[in-house]
C-alpha cells in the first residue's frame, strides 16, 4: 500500500469519527436512538460510519501486516474488524445499547489510536 493512500485512509477514518461524535452529540441514552425517526436516522449512520472504520482497518490491516499494532495490541484492532464483520453480515443483530456504548466510550481512544499511525507515518 502507497504511503499517501494509508494516510488518506487514517484521515478518512479521523472524519468518520468527528462525524460519529456530530451525529451522536444530542443522544443521551440508548433509548434515544430508538424514540423516533431522527433518533433511528442517526443510529443507521452511525453504524454505517462504524462499518466503514472497520473495512478500512481491515484494508489496513491487510496490507500493512504489523503496522496497526504500533498503535495498539492487534486483539484491539480485530474487536473492530470483527464489529465490521457483525454489521456487514448481521446487521439485525446490532443492539442500540452497544453502539451507544462504542459513542460514548470507545471514540477518544480509537482516535488517539489513528492520530498516533498518523504522526508515525508523517514523520517517517
Amino acid at each position: 500500500m502507497h504511503k499517501m493512500s494509508l494516510l488518506e485512509l487514517l484521515a478518512f477514518i479521523e472524519e468518520s469519527i468527528e462525524l460519529i461524535r456530530k451525529r451522536f452529540a444530542s443522544i443521551e441514552c440508548a433509548d434515544d436512538f430508538l424514540a423516533d425517526d431522527d433518533g433511528l436516522e442517526k443510529l443507521d449512520s452511525i453504524i454505517l460510519r462504524i462499518q466503514t472504520v472497520g473495512e478500512a482497518l481491515k484494508n489496513i490491516d491487510k496490507h500493512q501486516k504489523g503496522f496497526l499494532e504500533q498503535a495498539a495490541p492487534s486483539e484491539y484492532w480485530s474487536n473492530i474488524i470483527k464489529l465490521r464483520d457483525l454489521i456487514s453480515h448481521h446487521y439485525v443483530d446490532i443492539d442500540a445499547e452497544t453502539i451507544y456504548m462504542i459513542c460514548d466510550e470507545k471514540m477518544d481512544e480509537l482516535q488517539r489510536n489513528i492520530q498516533v499511525l498518523s504522526r508515525m507515518l508523517r514523520e517517517k
